[in-house]
């Protein structure tokens, strides 16, 4: 029987891929870097480029971590003005995801040798984002939130901070769970006005159709009215012994195969590198909020995407005025925003089913503002690990962006 140390190694590996963004192929990044260091020294700055780190404080208090890649490296271009572009990582993961390929593969190097002011987020919680201006992460009300929070509070400082600096509209690229929180949020008329454009890439809106045994039995466990007696923790630390323990259980369950968890959790990826897979374990998981997990089981158990349901009538009651959570209409999103959208064969968790019936809200979409990639071979991680991923997703994305840049 293998130790319950090297158990938890296991389960960080699933962890670490389920609804989340993944990893990239290192090359020179100092690994594992401490908080004093930061991303831009450790990742961004060895490559020869120029990086900010920036701190955004949001309304409820959060601290975020960004990194600001202001040119590539060539040069300023001549002082000419570039046009700003966000980058969101999935759920237990943080910004350094983005970075670990080399230059010439990961995207947000490929966006400033290209002319773009690049901006990297970093979502509460994670390793550089556990700021507050009152709270501690040994809080338990520090972890007291859902993706409706960094819709409602994350999104809208960092946004404002980028419009505010650059004085320009802004692209935007989403992974997996930073795909969920634009579409939610254009659902509901926020940030539509600073938005240029915005590119999708493994979307995540409804999880009905997942592949993979282990995330929907992880789905069907993360109940709300049971959290207490389930984990009885606010923050969802995958490298605890608490989310270990949980996923010891789901494990032992009947067609789960927990040694091959990369292929299991996230599909077939085509294209990854093991030298890659082995950089990002040095880097990653990161914590995320429980409720933040749970609010992600309830789409994949009710096939609706709406906000957080408490359980009971009454807290439901209290916090939305209504028996149920409201929904997030994406019929919603305004029909000449310029959308790409890409997503794979073969991914697990953002399943062709599930994607499909994304789409649908499309369907009135202007057709010369929408774009639709279709990767066959692609699973779920190979869109921010995959070898080719700039030649198969990033250089037609970038074409996107200088199609529908500013005038």
């Amino acid at each position: 029987m293998a130790s319950f140390r090297g158990f938890s190694v296991v389960m960080t590996v699933l962890v670490m891929v389920l609804l989340a963004g993944c990893c990239g192929g290192g090359h020179g990044i100092v690994l594992d870097p401490p908080e004093e260091l930061g991303i831009c020294a450790s990742a961004v700055t060895i490559h020869g480029y120029k990086c900010q780190e920036i701190q955004v404080t949001t309304k409820d208090g959060y601290i975020l971590s960004v990194q600001r890649i202001l040119e590539g490296r060539g040069g300023d271009g001549g002082g000419v003005k570039k046009q700003p572009v966000i980058i969101q990582h999935g759920v237990l993961v943080d910004g350094v995801t983005w970075v670990l390929n080399s230059a010439e593969q990961n995207l947000p190097m490929i966006l400033a040798d290209n002319g773009y002011d690049v901006w990297i987020a970093n979502t509460r919680g994670t390793r550089f984002s556990r700021g507050h201006t009152s709270l501690s992460p040994s809080d338990p009300a520090f972890w007291n939130w859902s993706w409706d929070e960094l819709l409602i509070y994350d999104f809208p400082a960092l946004f404002d901070h980028v419009s505010q600096q650059t004085a320009q509209r802004i692209h935007y690229v989403g992974h997996s769970l930073g795909t969920l929180i634009v579409l939610a949020s254009l659902s509901e008329g926020k940030l539509v006005n600073q938005l240029q454009s915005v590119a999708f890439l493994s979307p995540i809106a409804y999880l009905s159709h997942m592949t993979t045994i282990i995330g929907v039995l992880a789905a069907r466990s993360l109940l709300p009215e049971k959290l207490t007696s389930l984990l009885g923790i606010a923050e969802f630390n995958p490298k605890g012994r608490e989310v270990g323990n949980l996923l010891r259980v789901l494990c032992t369950r009947p067609g789960v195969d927990c040694y091959d968890l990369l292929t299991a959790i996230t599909g077939h990826n085509c294209c990854l590198n093991s030298s890659t897979v082995q950089l990002f374990l040095k880097n990653e998981p990161q914590s995320t909020s429980t409720k933040n997990m749970v609010h992600l089981a309830q789409i994949a158990r009710t096939g609706v995407l709406a906000k957080f349901n408490y359980g009971t009538i009454n807290h439901n009651l209290m916090h939305y005025g209504e028996i149920n959570p409201p929904i997030y209409n994406l019929s919603n999103i305004p029909h000449d925003l310029p959308v790409f959208i890409s997503y794979g064969g073969r991914d697990a968790l953002s399943d062709v089913q599930d994607v499909k019936r994304l789409l649908d809200h499309f369907e009135l979409h202007d057709v010369d503002k929408l774009v639709v990639q279709f990767v066959q071979n692609y699973a779920h991680a190979d869109y921010i690990m995959g070898v080719d991923a700039n030649n198969i997703v990033y250089n037609p994305l970038i074409a996107f962006f200088k199609k529908h840049g500013s005038a």
